[in-house]
């Protein structure tokens, strides 16, 4: 239930596993329509989709582009962090879409488009119902209490944008205005478009008016205001709206023959970009388990215990990448070089802990004194493990 990527693979790994299954995706847009602009995925990501299947990590490979540098641009200057052999890959959502939906028909899944399933009765012959429709599941409600689902609610305000500027590196753009800070963070999917997705406080976005503007005037208005950092080109819009970010976990993920994935099972904020990521990751954890156990809640239960785990520290890591961006305020008095430090730390648990020019020093430290670095690389996994273990 749900064609989005970890509807899609799940299906193409089941067929891998036996052109026996049957398999049915349902959609409930039409062919073709997505959401969103470009996705960012790691170097990890694209190994575990070469293992699984080299025919589809090729396809998605060669539809990428890749970005290596961070940048910072604030006060009219460019303040970049060179990723060295790091960095990352984005592809265009709908085009990602394209190539899980083709290879998934070769093999010989069903999909119907426009088809909106809202009860698991719907469907009361499946042995096995995923649902990946989102994270405003329809399906998950039907057995919200069985699920055990927690809901919470993110201060700022985002709309989900994009663009013809081409941001070469991913690009955190901030602008100060009279209502307060509001930026953008941007990185090029395609030869010819950017995802550039805008975020501020409740006050600054009302201050500015997008409480009372419409959809064309509140894109005209940021691209007013991100001018500079645009060379003049205008943002644009997909039918996107205003939102606050909505993190959604579960304790339990199956119930009966009904289990969850992606969206539908967990959110982390757009900032750490492994939404995709992640929900790729549950179709392959999913299709592992269900090829292993020829019971199927033993299948169910090893999944989810598996995801719980493997979900916990990303999910502690976005939390406090969303709380810098919602107490950003508290950084902006910083030097854009400490500042640009500072925003690639946010999510170690002690930056909330300290003053800003604190955990900057320290930092700093543990960058120019051998014996301190040494040490930071062998105790900060380590406690970034903890802290998720302890407190995410």
């Amino acid at each position: 239930m749900g064609g989005g990527p970890a509807g899609l693979y799940l299906a193409i790994l089941m067929k891998l596993h036996s052109v026996d299954h049957d398999i049915t995706v349902f959609e409930r847009d039409p062919r073709g329509l997505t959401y969103g602009w470009g996705v960012v995925y790691w170097e990890d990501l694209l190994l575990k989709l070469r293992a699984n299947d080299p025919e589809t990590a090729r396809s998605i490979s060669e539809s990428s582009v890749r970005w290596r540098d961070q940048v910072l641009d604030v006060r009219g200057t460019l303040t970049v962090h060179s990723g060295g052999g790091g960095g990352g890959y984005s592809i265009g959502r709908r085009r990602l879409l394209e190539i899980l939906g083709q290879r998934a028909t070769d093999l010989g899944v069903h999909l119907r488009f426009e088809s909106e399933i809202e009860s698991p009765l719907q469907v009361p012959d499946a042995e096995l119902i995923v649902v990946c429709d989102g994270a405003g599941s329809r399906l998950r409600q039907h057995h919200i209490d069985g699920f055990k689902t927690h809901i919470v609610t993110g201060r700022n305000k985002y709309i989900w944008l994009g663009t013809h500027k081409i941001f070469d590196a991913f690009t955190f753009a901030m602008v100060e205005t009279g209502a307060g800070w509001i930026w953008f963070h941007a990185y090029r999917f395609d030869a010819e478009t950017s995802t550039c997705v805008v975020e501020c406080s409740q006050k600054t976005w009302t201050g500015l008016g997008f409480d009372t503007l419409g959809s064309d005037e509140a894109v005209h208005l940021l691209s007013k205001i991100f001018v500079r950092s645009l060379d003049g080109l205008p943002l644009l819009n997909q039918g996107s709206r205003w939102l606050n970010f909505r993190t959604v976990s579960n304790e339990k993920w199956h119930r009966g023959n009904v289990v969850l994935m992606g969206d539908a099972a967990h959110t982390t904020h757009f900032t750490i970009g492994s939404g995709t990521k992640l929900a790729l990751e549950d179709a392959m954890a999913l299709a592992v388990e269900l090829h292993e156990h020829m019971d199927l809640d033993s299948a169910l239960d090893g999944y989810e215990s598996d995801r719980l785990a493997a979900l916990r520290q990303p999910q502690s890591e976005a939390r406090l990448s969303a709380q810098w961006f919602e107490n950003i305020s508290r950084y902006t008095g910083l030097s854009d070089r400490q500042l640009l430090t500072v925003l690639r730390e946010r999510r170690s648990p002690l930056l909330p802990r300290l003053p800003p020019l604190v955990y900057y020093a320290l930092h700093q430290a543990t960058q120019e004194v051998p014996v301190l670095r040494k040490l930071r690389h062998q105790v900060g996994p380590r406690a970034r493990a903890a802290y998720s273990r302890w407190f995410g």
